[in-house]
């Protein structure tokens, strides 16, 4: 049960670091180009659906965690319109919230394949 334990926190110490990413990523002052048209709003999105699929998979309330998210999102949005140095967008929210709809909904269907692997590994 130890390495059960360990690998629990791994996973949590990890997902932190993943919201440290996209907290930073969301506010630095200026970020690498992309040559997409809708690159910004992809990443968005992408981000998003992974901080939701990687906590989904230890956090039973899915709910409680998609407004987290949303509202992370929301407030991320809110501090780069106050910085100045970058503006937030009503578009970005929306590939937040999306975001993190798509990986709630991965997190659903990976599920049913997973459960005993999560039991394992990554209960409390």
């Amino acid at each position: 049960m130890a390495a059960a334990r360990n690998f629990r926190l791994a996973w949590i110490v990890f997902g932190w670091l993943l919201i440290l990413a996209v907290t930073y990523l969301s506010l630095t002052p200026k970020l690498p180009e992309s040559s997409l048209a809708l690159g910004d709003k992809i990443g968005h999105l992408a981000a998003y659906a992974v901080l939701m699929g990687w906590w989904r998979q230890i956090e039973v309330n899915g709910y409680r965690l998609a407004l987290i998210f949303i509202l992370m999102g929301l407030t991320l949005e809110i501090l780069q319109s106050l910085g100045g140095a970058r503006q937030g967008d009503i578009l970005d929210m929306a590939a937040n919230a999306l975001g993190v709809g798509i990986g709630w909904i991965a997190a659903r269907f990976t599920a049913r394949h997973t459960a005993a692997w999560r039991v394992r590994n990554l209960a409390p």
